[in-house]
């Protein structure tokens, strides 16, 4: 098994984190994983993105070369990096993405990730954390535990509980 995921939004929306936690949680279930990012040279705003690939084998390259899912959490990012997807990838969008009749892949997740870190969680900072339970849900790449205490692990103190509520409705929006 080896699965190679972006994630993909603007600086300041705590991907690149997301994305150290998802590695986290898969290196503590016993499996490789490498994280790499990117960003532009704004600080928040800019483009960014996180890539992890999650393999139960050695990983030899550690860059996504095609990622087999994809989240963009901006217009902006969504159109930059859906270019490259292969036509069986998983596809998340936020809500607020227009993803239009170009995709290739037909497996497409609209997601009210924003809105639900915003309004349910009353924090648009966890979009990040609601963006992982979602991811969890979808893909199944690592255990709902292990996903849970690399988020505990990686959370400021004294924030945990909104975090693994936000980690809770993020897998609950696709559950629904």
């Amino acid at each position: 098994m080896k699965k190679e995921l972006r994630l993909s939004g603007s600086g300041g929306q705590g991907l690149i984190l997301g994305g150290i936690i998802l590695a986290e949680a898969a290196i503590n279930s016993d499996m490789n994983a490498v994280q790499s990012q990117s960003y532009g040279p704004e600080a928040r705003g800019g483009a960014s993105k996180a890539e992890v690939i999650i393999s139960d084998e050695e990983i030899h390259f550690p860059k996504v070369r095609k990622p087999a899912f994809l989240l963009c959490l901006t217009q902006k990012s969504f159109d930059k990096y859906s270019i490259d997807l292969a036509d069986d990838a998983i596809l998340m969008v936020d809500s607020s993405v227009n993803i239009g009749d170009n995709v290739v892949t037909k497996n497409i997740y609209s997601v009210p990730i924003l809105k639900t870190a915003a309004e349910k969680i009353g924090r648009s900072m966890v979009a990040n954390i609601v963006a992982l339970g979602a991811i969890r849900e979808i893909t199944n790449v690592v255990s709902q535990e292990a996903l849970k205490e690399a988020v505990l692990n990686r959370v400021p103190a004294g924030t945990e509980d909104l975090n693994a509520r936000a980690l809770e409705e993020g897998a609950l929006l696709v559950r629904k």
